[in-house]
């Protein structure tokens, strides 16, 4: 029979139908979550709860084998109250080395001074008192000029500066804990992108060199990654996944097999930059890119319970 359009109208009587026991599906009950498993059993093997899990037991067995556990933190981390988790990570030897951009150095910095951090913009810009605070920039600038050499980088000197000084509250400090534990922190500034770079005391060489020296540091922990290692960028857009793209380059570069780890990038909205240059360029089938999408201060507190449980478990 024809409609209107002179179209013939399909006759549904005709469409083959099969038993759904023949059927191939994606789900199953045995995937669910389960609550008579506890808090493990709430997260049901679907999706990013699979992948979670997954990610799990790769650091685990990461550092099983004596492979590294990197994570490279954007600046908000900090302010979101995350330190003492990774510093406990770094305690435990799950978490191998810290990378941060220059504004996390900052608040890592401000945190061990007065156990308070990140200013008002909005109201201080109005009055061009934006990131003039004396203390931060002198206390920074003079740690830098102090204690970068030829071979100490920016983390390690302000590590040492905070280690030496006895801070008041150090305890809640990364750098501290690296400098203490010796376990690498490296900072990758931007010149001209934080606060101490616009205090009369800044030394664009000595950050320079400091960062740099930072730079070689990182690429050389890139060198062992290989064959079961794993990188985290946790709330980067910019800095940190072009640090870890240019690296992984140079280390493949001079001969390293830096293949076959896991890249995870974790942020509260996916950018273009850590997708590329975290989660898809690096690994390219050998190895797996996760992304894990959601506020940091939920997140990282998830991610940290379910790597000690499982831990103990293994």
């Amino acid at each position: 029979m024809k409609n209107r359009y002179g179209i013939k109208t399909l006759d549904f009587k005709k469409i083959k139908t099969y038993p759904i026991k023949e059927r191939k599906n994606k789900v199953k009950i045995n995937e669910f979550a389960c609550l008579e498993k506890g808090f493990d059993g709430l997260i049901p093997d679907i999706l990013k709860g699979n992948e979670l899990k997954e990610i799990v037991n790769s650091v685990v067995h990461a550092r099983k084998k004596k492979k590294p556990v990197i994570f490279a933190i954007g600046a908000h981390v900090i302010k979101c109250g995350l330190s003492p988790i990774i510093i406990d990570l770094m305690k435990k030897g799950i978490v191998t080395a810290i990378a941060m951009n220059g504004a996390g150095a900052i608040h890592d910095y401000e945190i061990a001074m007065i156990g308070e951090t990140s200013e008002d913009v909005a109201v201080e810009i109005k009055k061009g008192r934006f990131g003039m605070v004396e203390e931060t920039g002198a206390l920074m600038n003079s740690a830098m000029k102090r204690f970068i050499t030829e071979s100490v980088g920016m983390g390690e000197a302000l590590g040492k500066d905070i280690y030496e000084k006895r801070l008041k509250y150090r305890e809640y400090s990364i750098l501290y804990h690296g400098y203490k534990l010796n376990i690498p922190v490296t900072i990758h500034s931007a010149i001209g992108t934080e606060i101490i770079h616009m205090h009369p005391s800044a030394d664009g060489a000595v950050i320079g060199r400091g960062s740099f020296n930072d730079f070689k540091l990182f690429t050389s922990l890139l060198s062992d990654i290989g064959k079961g290692g794993c990188f985290f960028n946790i709330g980067s857009a910019v800095i940190l996944p072009e640090v870890f793209i240019k690296a992984l380059s140079i280390v493949r570069n001079m001969g390293y097999k830096a293949h076959d780890f896991i890249t995870v990038n974790m942020d509260m909205v996916q950018h273009y930059r850590p997708h590329v240059n975290v989660v898809n360029r690096p690994i390219q089938g050998e190895g797996k890119g996760y992304t894990l999408t959601g506020h940091h201060e939920i997140m990282l507190p998830l991610l940290y319970y379910l790597i000690i449980t499982r831990r103990t478990k293994i």
